[in-house]
């Protein structure tokens, strides 16, 4: 947590309290956009909780950012003025002047990993009403998958770990299936107004286990998510997105790659305990793990088996594979 700044609360008695500089007529929420630079990090501990805290306000609420990022505020503008009729208090702020609310919430309410709990929020808001609230923000037209009469697949591109090694392949066996598919990469998710129509066109998405699969916010309800699990990685990718998936209103299927689709199989052979005995690699720590099982692996994916789970896919969408496997 150094990447967040705390926030001291300080008791003072109101004749010795400073004097407002600025009066403002509704109340406070203060966050910090600390943890930034990943798109799960963002969605999952910012924005989701943003929602939770604010949005039974009626955006009448003031939102005061520490650790302020402007980059940050101009990504996700249309959310922050969705939640808030008021300018954004954060960058330049002179901590020498006194701002004075009403009322203050200070931090956010986090529930669990892309999802929030109806039963703790005022209102009974779901993760159904939060996709609501993207739409509308983001001026999304689909909202259910059966509206998208195509298979349509977005498949997330990595190109520094958990990299598809053959791509091509997976996207020629794809097309042949019946699939419309389109490659995306890092870059073309930073614009979230452009992206999210992207996602938001699709019915169903493929990706390796990573940030980009928080995009299936934006996928309309009933679409599919196919994650790719990387060797030793099931905990994570079931944690962190194959139980979020369903509560998001959509179909969650996993592959999940045996070690000889992993790269680690070719760098340290069957017998390493990277590949025969991966708790041990768990038991020296996430430090550990993340370098050998996050960043260190790319696949290669076995197509024959992978096929099966793109034909789950068109079943539940109402399709049929166009070709029988090569």
């Amino acid at each position: 947590m150094r990447l967040i700044t705390p926030v001291r609360i300080l008791q003072e008695n109101i004749g010795t309290a400073k004097s407002c500089n600025h009066t403002h007529k509704v109340p406070v929420i203060v966050f910090s956009s600390g943890l930034i630079g990943n798109l799960f990090h963002e969605i999952s501990e910012i924005i989701i909780p943003l929602f939770i805290t604010s949005h039974h306000f009626k955006s009448s609420v003031q939102f005061m950012i520490t650790d302020y990022q402007p980059w940050f505020v101009k990504k996700y503008n249309r959310i922050l003025t969705q939640l808030s009729s008021y300018q954004v208090i954060g960058g330049g702020l002179n901590t020498t002047s006194a701002h004075c609310f009403p009322g203050a919430v200070v931090g956010l309410k986090y529930h669990d990993n892309l999802a929030l709990d109806p039963n703790s929020i005022p209102g009974g808001y779901t993760m159904l009403d939060f996709k609501q609230f993207l739409r509308e923000t983001y001026s999304l037209k689909i909202k259910n998958a059966n509206e998208i009469k195509k298979p349509v697949l977005l498949l997330i591109s990595r190109k520094t770990s958990r990299t598809f090694l053959n791509e091509n392949e997976m996207v020629q066996m794809m097309e042949k299936m019946g699939f419309q598919v389109f490659v995306t990469n890092t870059k073309e998710m930073l614009n979230l107004d452009k992206f999210s129509k992207v996602v938001n066109s699709c019915n169903v998405m493929v990706g390796a286990h990573g940030a980009g699969l928080t995009n299936a916010v934006f996928l309309p309800e009933g679409a599919v998510l196919v994650q790719v699990v990387p060797y030793a990685l099931t905990w994570a990718s079931d944690t962190y997105y194959g139980q979020p998936a369903p509560k998001m209103g959509l179909k969650y299927l996993e592959y999940k790659t045996v070690a000889e689709e992993s790269s680690l199989m070719g760098s340290y052979g069957p017998h390493d305990p990277v590949i025969a005995d991966p708790q041990s690699l768990y038991s020296r720590g996430y430090q550990a793990v993340r370098a050998i099982y996050v960043d260190g692996q790319n696949m290669t994916i076995n197509l024959t088996k992978f096929r099966a789970t793109l034909v789950e896919a068109l079943v539940h969408l109402g399709h049929r594979p166009l070709t029988r496997k090569s």
